[in-house]
């Protein structure tokens, strides 16, 4: 392994063996990122059927957050049966036929990942992904000598990037 001598070398070769580590990882962040920018059009969504049993008398509001189905609206309603874009809601008996656009199961889970919160079995990964590009910031500045163009230009390019970031959030 290599030599550790100072701040810079200990920067630099963590950097390096991090991000050969990290490099899988990545790939998945950011194939699901893309994914996510598409999440609301049909984009390698396909249809799935469901065919299921609910409690009974069920609020338009209970019933969207049931079958997990955002912003369900029932369009009429013919006796007990409730009939929404999806499908229909038979009231008296709790039975619910519907479809749903879902993405495969791999890139759903990959989706997933994006969106886990702290008590689910992905936030430490996410955590420890996120302080790691957090160090890959960081050390990024010990990649060059301080005195060389490159790294003057590179300070430029950062608050560039800052600025624009920091425009776009304020948009």
């Amino acid at each position: 392994m290599d030599k550790i001598k100072d701040t810079r070398s200990f920067m630099r070769i963590t950097h390096r063996y991090l991000g050969y580590f990290l490099a899988g990882i990545m790939a998945v962040y950011a194939l699901s990122g893309v994914l996510l920018v598409y999440r609301d059009t049909d984009f390698l969504k396909k249809e799935k059927k469901y065919d299921k049993t609910v409690a009974v008398n069920l609020s338009e509001k209970e019933l969207g957050k049931e079958l997990k189905i955002k912003g369900l609206e029932v369009e009429k309603t013919e006796g007990t049966i409730l009939h929404f874009k999806q499908g229909t809601y038979d009231a008296s008996t709790g039975k619910a036929k519907y479809s749903k656009k879902e993405l495969p199961f791999v890139l759903d889970k990959m989706v997933k990942l994006h969106k886990s919160q702290s008590k689910e079995t992905l936030s430490p990964l996410n955590t420890f992904f996120g302080i790691a590009l957090f160090f890959f910031v960081i050390s990024s500045f010990w990649m060059f000598n301080p005195k060389t163009k490159a790294f003057k230009r590179g300070i430029k390019f950062t608050i560039a990037g800052l600025i624009i970031s920091v425009i776009l959030l304020c948009i």
